[in-house]
């Protein structure tokens, strides 16, 4: 068997999932009935955030999205429309395939992630989240929990 790069495994997952642009991402905000979930690590916030997005960094997103998990986030709902974005798209774009797997139809990634949000709005909160955001907090516990 020939391995696969990272990039492979991007591409693969794009052509196979709903891939959106920021301006079809914010259209959907604006609608109110989706929810957008940052999947980039704790850190990476410091670069901004998109109002109203739920932290859930690739890592734990298994965990935060399993109803079954003591870690599960109730806004992860399956029920719901969810949006993921990362830095770039890569990531975001692995995601949703992830949770497809987990029982998630209505799921789709915004492509270009936070880079193209920038870009093209520069619509995003400027100031980093604090050690106190509850991500942070659950990401920690979980991650003492495992040691």
């Amino acid at each position: 068997m020939t391995a696969k790069t990272s990039s492979q495994l991007v591409q693969e997952a794009k052509a196979g999932i709903e891939n959106l642009s920021p301006d079809q991402v914010e259209a959907e905000i604006a609608s109110g009935n989706v929810t957008l979930v940052d999947v980039r690590d704790a850190p990476e916030l410091a670069n901004g955030t998109i109002p109203g997005a739920v932290h859930a960094s690739r890592g734990m997103l298994e965990f935060y999205a399993d109803p079954n998990s003591p870690y599960y986030k109730s806004e992860l709902n399956p029920e719901n429309r969810i949006i993921l974005h990362c830095a770039s798209g890569g990531r975001s774009a692995l995601a949703v395939h992830t949770l497809r797997e987990l029982g998630y139809n209505n799921v789709a990634h915004m492509d270009g992630g936070f880079k193209a949000w920038k870009r093209r709005a520069n619509r995003y909160k400027a100031e980093p989240l604090t050690a106190l955001s509850c991500s942070y907090i659950v990401s920690c516990d979980l991650q003492a929990g495992m040691s």
